[in-house]
């Protein structure tokens, strides 16, 4: 099915043509149903082989794992490991995870991949990932896919320490637009619809921004050196609001936005003891984001509360 002729098919298993010919047959036999109809040299399978090919691709992927799970207790922490995860996300995780996972198993080899979701999603389809950390929802429509959430994102407007509405109060979305906006990372269409309706913004919505693009490293040079501003979510810029370079401003309404990072990976798939230890890893990481963000944005709330009774809006302020 997946070659369309039996001698490309034979060449794939290393079989002649009549060998693999006489294992067909010989299968069509046990099952008592034509599998394909042989017409002008080729294959066509009949509504017998459609039915049966998805409990035969099980079958294969079900031999894979057994093998695959005797070599892992032959092997111990031998072997290799690829995970892939998006450039927010990997900003502050990837290294430190890279790091622990060769320093518990020497003899690991690891193979990483910094993509998007999307991407992500299809290289874990196609069986070259073993895991990816990325939006949750890529795994919904799919039941041979499983996730395990792990963050729910918080979203925010961010600019540079000393930019002009650094610790103004109630900014709204006519203050933002008088500075260069930049739109970051990851944002699906429902993520873009939502944030259009919060602020009464139309659709295209990257009509309303200077620049756009998912490299973070690229968000973070525009905001520290420019009056430029982003929304992102809070993983993505953490390092920076640890640092002190960038500040998350008061914007009115609040960025209230849903997007849930997890581990994704096959459903059934036998895992390697260093994936269980990358899970780990991971998990970790995100527990200590979310008691950084808490923190951070409690301090945002209480210094925009001190400030609401004694300064202006910003926009009147500049007016």
């Amino acid at each position: 099915m997946d070659f369309g002729s039996l001698a490309a098919a034979a060449e794939a298993v290393h079989l002649s043509p009549p060998a693999l010919s006489r294992s067909l047959r010989a299968l069509e036999d046990e099952l008592r149903v034509p599998l394909f109809d042989r017409q002008d040299r080729r294959l066509r399978p009949t509504p017998y082989a459609e039915t049966y090919a998805e409990r035969a691709r099980r079958i294969v992927f079900d031999e894979r794992e057994g093998a695959r799970s005797l070599a892992l207790m032959r092997s111990g922490e031998l072997g290799s490991l690829s995970f892939g995860m998006g450039s927010s996300i990997a900003m502050t995780l990837l290294g430190p995870m890279v790091l622990e996972l060769l320093s518990a198993a020497p003899g690991l080899r690891l193979s990483t991949l910094v993509q998007s979701t999307d991407v992500l999603l299809a290289a874990l389809q196609r069986e070259e990932l073993d895991f990816f950390v990325g939006d949750v929802r890529a795994a919904e429509a799919d039941d041979s896919l499983s996730a395990e959430p792990v963050y729910d994102c918080t979203f925010g407007w961010f600019a540079r320490r000393d930019h002009p509405l650094a610790g103004a109060s109630r900014i709204g979305i006519e203050d933002l637009q008088r500075y260069p906006l930049i739109m970051s990372g990851y944002a699906n269409e429902a993520l873009l619809r939502r944030m259009a309706v919060l602020y009464g913004l139309s659709l295209p919505l990257q009509a309303h921004f200077a620049a756009s693009t998912n490299d973070v490293s690229t968000v973070l040079t525009l905001l520290t050196s420019s009056d430029a501003i982003a929304p992102s979510t809070d993983v993505a810029v953490i390092s920076a609001l640890r640092a002190g370079t960038l500040v998350r401003l008061d914007v009115q309404p609040v960025l209230n936005l849903q997007l849930t990072l997890g581990i994704i990976e096959q459903a059934g798939r036998t895992r390697l003891p260093a994936a269980e230890r990358a899970f780990k890893v991971v998990r970790a990481h995100f527990a200590a984001v979310r008691k950084e963000v808490d923190a951070q944005r409690s301090r945002v709330t209480d210094r925009a509360v001190a400030r609401a009774g004694r300064r202006p809006r910003a926009s009147t302020s500049r007016a």
